[in-house]
């Protein structure tokens, strides 16, 4: 437990004073976030306001794991360190993304088939390696299960390591993307990520007390290290709450495809290593949203020759074109965030009290 809350203050602290070190390096540089034309007219004021903060991100969560682990005397576990490949492999293709719009000042990027061959490669080589019998434990359990399970893996029956590598794949996918996509107000996807990630520390927290490993039970939890992924769930959360400061409206600097990009893998990984992957659509059900609402406007156009169904996809952006406040959608937007958060962890506890 004292890895878990040095891990978080120590990330609150790195972000907190690193971001404003960045904001200045940025901005002399001239790293400065593009506006798309079609978008609000109200964001073209933000034309220039330095990008890129979620290097901040990443780095003061990695680097306070690790203090967290060397002050507690506690070596890394396999899982958090598959979880902060993920975490970082992702945030290098979104910094390559961000400084290709930068350096060559266009709006798109990566290219869509260099990006998805990145979060491809990320993606699988993480599953793989989350699955291999060689990364098992003194007990015989890999970082992630065996099937996709909503709580807790069942014990009945198990699926083809390909059939895994592909629901994997593509449950990082859609979690970066969405993650990606809820990345257009200010705050709006750091505020979001802190409670995403908050809930994660806690479930992790539970099933280290309903571990296996300590007191075998018809409940207990098959999760190898929860408790250490506590540890890392703690530092994304104290990370994203420190760079809200600087990123909440109006903000100072953006997180870019760096953070969006790697808070999303990190959600998709804490669903798997935790064995809660269909849990993650409750716990992120505002990306979930967003994202169902981006499909809905493109199905739509293509099915009615031209016709929208939203002014503008992302959900956010409709709301904004239909005269709202831009810090009145994200604080709604946070609601509807904590909402889903307390519903799915309030489904997680239910499952337990349940079958206890």
């Amino acid at each position: 437990m004292r890895a878990i809350l040095l891990a978080g203050g120590l990330a609150l602290l790195f972000t907190m004073v690193g971001t404003r070190y960045a904001i200045r390096v940025l901005a002399a540089k001239g790293y400065g976030q593009l506006i798309r034309d079609d978008g609000p007219t109200t964001h073209h004021t933000k034309r220039g306001t330095p990008t890129m903060g979620g290097l901040v991100i990443v780095l003061a969560s990695v680097a306070a794991y690790f203090l967290a682990k060397l002050v507690t005397g506690n070596s890394p576990s396999a899982s958090a360190l598959l979880l902060l490949f993920l975490f970082v492999g992702l945030g290098t293709v979104g910094f390559l993304d961000d400084y290709i719009k930068i350096a060559r000042q266009r709006s798109l990027g990566l290219r869509s088939r260099a990006k998805f061959i990145g979060q491809t490669f990320v993606a699988l080589v993480f599953g793989w390696l989350a699955l291999s019998p060689w990364m098992e434990d003194g007990r015989g359990q890999t970082p992630a299960g065996h099937a996709i399970s909503f709580i807790r893996d069942p014990r009945s029956f198990t699926l083809p390591m390909i059939v895994l590598l592909l629901f994997i794949w593509l449950l990082i996918a859609g979690s970066s993307n969405a993650v990606n996509l809820t990345d257009g107000l200010d705050g709006l996807a750091a505020g979001a990520a802190v409670m995403t990630f908050g809930a994660y520390t806690l479930v992790n927290i539970w099933q280290n007390n309903q571990w296996c490993g300590r007191a075998a039970g018809p409940k207990c939890y098959e999760v190898r290290d929860p408790l250490d992924l506590a540890v890392v769930a703690a530092a994304i959360t104290g990370a994203c709450f420190g760079f809200l400061w600087w990123n909440a409206s109006p903000a100072k600097i953006f997180m870019g495809d760096t953070g969006s990009l790697a808070l999303g893998g990190a959600l998709a990984g804490f669903a798997v290593l935790t064995r809660t992957e269909f849990l993650l659509a409750l716990l992120g059900g505002l990306f979930v949203i967003q994202t169902l609402s981006v499909i809905l406007q493109v199905g739509f156009f293509k099915a009615t020759g031209g016709r929208r169904l939203f002014r503008m996809a992302p959900l956010h952006h409709h709301f904004e074109m239909l005269g709202w406040e831009e810090i009145t959608v994200v604080i709604r937007f946070w609601l509807i965030a904590g909402i889903f958060v307390a519903t799915g962890l309030g489904v997680f506890y239910a499952e337990w009290v349940a079958g206890s």
